[in-house]
């Protein structure tokens, strides 16, 4: 039993008798006997409890702990003292407004405190990482490194987040700026954890995982924008609206998107063909050492692969299944998707 129905069954008892007794005290008004109001009026909140109780309940509660997970633990610490903040301020206005008389004066000091409780909170958490930068220079006399990039933002993508590569490409120091989610990746990435298919359901509880990782580098601002190009349906759209709207440079590894992108003018940065330009380079004529673990799919070939994932296509290699062997390159072949390299055995080169 899910929390939605059990939410659903709670309420509907709640205000079924809410609605009864609600019933009862304004019997007195209508024609009917109090019985027959109450009835009534139970039957309403049993009504209204069944279809709204999700929606001031189990909806805010989820959406809370989404927040609360994507928060890290300095933004945290900063919403709650902006919240702090706020809430001074409005004890300080309490007094004041208090003596404007009833009903004013009762009533405005309870508003005027959740308005600057929220507005505290809203605004130390949209503006943590600038906190965070300027207590670390003006305070602790720390400095971020990469300050060429201070004003360049990278927007990323959800295939990112869930291949996962970029943490460990931020932790080498070769990225530099801010990289920046938006609210609705991080809505399709919480879609996708909560898939009932479990490949999909593990994928996206990876990328949440990763952007965790991201949010606890201190050397590498991360912001979430809630910026959503409404006029767009699509997230990949959205994506490429939101690179230019931001002036930001899309992060991907989906080559479709980098296609579209880039017929559109907008500088992208895709982790796949990062790969690829620092995988293993061999020029016809050199050689090396490969283990055939695989057939070609020609007759006689063997397969193997390099350290960095490089597919190497032996030519008559099938011979050495399960076995190292000294290889020479005759091809080179680059593709958007990946590197090939075609070799022959040193036996069968003459050397």
């Amino acid at each position: 039993m899910n929390s939605m129905l059990l939410g659903r069954i709670a309420g509907l008892i709640v205000f079924s008798f809410i609605g009864a007794r609600l019933g009862a005290s304004v019997a007195h008004l209508t024609e009917f006997s109090a019985d027959e109001v109450s009835l009534i009026f139970f039957g309403l909140g049993a009504l209204v409890g069944l279809i709204a109780t999700p929606w001031i309940t189990v909806l805010p509660l989820r959406a809370w702990r989404r927040a609360a997970n994507e928060m890290t633990v300095p933004r945290l610490i900063l919403a709650i003292f902006g919240g702090l903040l706020g809430l001074t301020v409005a004890l300080m206005l309490a007094f004041p407004l208090s003596l404007l008389g009833d009903p004013v004066g009762r009533v405005l000091p309870a508003i005027v405190s959740l308005v600057c409780g929220y507005l505290g909170m809203h605004l130390f958490n949209i503006r943590s990482s600038e906190i965070v930068d300027w207590v670390s220079e003006k305070i602790l006399g720390r400095q971020r490194r990469f300050q060429p990039f201070t004003t360049r933002q990278l927007l990323l993508d959800t295939s990112v987040l869930i291949d996962g590569r970029v943490v460990e490409i931020a932790e080498t120091g070769f990225i530099g700026g801010t990289l920046v989610i938006p609210r609705f990746v991080l809505s399709e990435l919480h879609r996708v954890a909560d898939s009932s298919d479990p490949l999909r359901r593990n994928r996206g509880r990876r990328g949440l995982a990763k952007l965790n990782e991201l949010q606890r580098n201190n050397d590498l601002p991360v912001k979430i924008v809630d910026d959503d190009p409404e006029d767009f349906g699509e997230v990949d759209a959205k994506l490429v609206a939101l690179s230019i709207q931001l002036n930001a440079s899309l992060v991907t590894n989906d080559f479709n998107l980098n296609q579209v992108a880039d017929a559109q003018g907008v500088d992208v940065l895709n982790i796949n063909a990062l790969a690829n330009a620092v995988r293993s380079v061999y020029i016809p004529g050199e050689t090396f050492d490969i283990r055939i673990i695989q057939e070609g799919r020609d007759p006689n070939q063997g397969v193997g692969y390099l350290d960095d994932g490089t597919m190497v296509v032996v030519e008559s290699g099938q011979r050495y299944m399960n076995r190292t062997v000294g290889v020479e390159v005759t091809k080179l072949i680059n593709r958007p998707t990946g590197r090939m390299i075609f070799a022959v055995p040193q036996a069968r080169s003459g050397r």
